[in-house]
């Protein structure tokens, strides 16, 4: 690229964000320091109750990280020992490590090839195919909102009805997302946000966060993450030190009240790639009817993924592979008896997605270098 001069994009640029709320983000964190009262704050439960309304459930409980959002969710729905949970296996390793750490089985399901999200079609053949006796062993179903686009809802919760499944929304990459109107995490039994840094509505650590409206169901989580404690040394249960720390819920409060602006400057970035990868031999992202998509990532498929990635990288322009092995070919899971061939739209999908730069702080000269950049792979 000799003739234009070369530069160095991110695949995420934080600090531009940073940027753009320093005063606001600066002046809650001095009060919260000031004040001296880090865990379980005043600021918790404001988050709690914003992101409730932001996602149009009526509870939620901070925890620790997302991947504490569904152990906590899946044992407040009463997932446990020699219980099994379908999954999808295209997803980051949190989902199904969720699932293994209560004692419980993973149960692999294959994805849709333009969606990347958990095929339903395949989910009801799964069960209509099991015998009565190790079906009445599955009892939930985690569909994951990848990429921030939800999955196939309607679908899911008619065939969870039909068959008595929990379902625990996996909306880690989602927040924001919609689905015929109603917001990602509001569907199922309860849904799970990630506030890890990278995340659309991220904070300066970690951080999680389960959504529902059913006020029992979110009790018994703000039970687990003390300890199984509501009174104080009183333990009614097993359960987990999970807590939301004041300082994240001051930065996400500042963060949420940004969040719908820049998700709409993500899909103006995502439309221009759409435009300006026409007629090249890639697979852009392809939204389902009635979906809103939040593009945590802008994941292309491309044949020549590997070659491509080296590309943009060398020549400035972050790119990754979210993500390269799928849960079943995991070396964690070999004793699960899966192999190469078992979901292969998943493993096709592992071989060939690349996810490039799409947050809000793009500027319209980086836009451009990353699209050119594309094209002149492909001359």
């Amino acid at each position: 690229m000799a003739d234009i001069k070369k530069m160095n994009i991110p695949l995420l640029d934080l600090t531009e964000q940073y940027k753009t709320i320093k005063s606001d983000v600066d002046e809650v964190l001095m009060k919260v320091v000031e004040s001296q009262y880090f865990i379980l704050s005043p600021e918790v439960g404001a988050l709690e109750k914003e992101i409730a309304a932001y996602t149009d459930t009526a509870y939620s409980a901070g925890v620790a990280s997302g991947t504490d959002a569904i152990i906590l969710a899946l044992k407040a729905a009463g997932i446990g020992p020699g219980d099994k949970v379908i999954t999808t296996p295209f997803t980051f390793f949190a989902t199904a490590e969720s699932v293994s750490a209560l004692g419980a089985t993973p149960v692999f399901v294959d994805i849709e090839p333009d969606s990347f999200n958990i095929d339903p079609d395949k989910v009801e053949e799964l069960l209509r195919t099991t015998n009565n006796e190790k079906r009445k062993t599955i009892k939930a179903i985690i569909p994951v909102h990848l990429y921030g686009q939800c999955a196939n809802m309607e679908r899911i919760m008619d065939i969870a009805e039909r068959y008595g499944l929990k379902v625990i929304e996996d909306c880690a990459q989602a927040i924001g997302a919609t689905r015929k109107g109603k917001k990602a995490g509001s569907f199922g039994t309860a849904g799970c946000l990630s506030f890890f840094p990278s995340k659309n509505l991220g904070g300066f650590g970690d951080g999680g966060m389960v959504i529902s409206s059913d006020e029992a169901f979110i009790n018994r989580v703000k039970r687990l993450r003390v300890h199984g404690s509501r009174e104080q040394y009183v333990h009614e249960e097993i359960g987990f030190n999970s807590r939301l720390d004041s300082l994240q819920a001051a930065i996400l409060r500042v963060k949420l009240r940004k969040l719908d602006t820049w998700l709409d400057g993500r899909r103006v970035v995502a439309k221009r790639y759409d435009l300006a990868f026409t007629g090249l031999p890639l697979v852009t992202p392809k939204i389902d009817d009635g979906n809103t998509h939040t593009y945590h990532q802008y994941t292309l498929l491309a044949d020549e993924r590997d070659r491509l990635m080296k590309y943009l990288n060398d020549n400035g322009v972050g790119s990754r592979i979210y993500y390269p092995i799928p849960m079943h070919l995991q070396p964690c899971y070999r004793d699960m008896g899966l192999k190469e061939g078992s979901y292969p739209i998943s493993e096709s999908v592992c071989k060939r997605a690349l996810s490039i730069p799409v947050y809000p702080e793009l500027t319209e000269e980086k836009i451009v270098y990353i699209t050119d950049t594309v094209k002149k792979f492909y001359r």
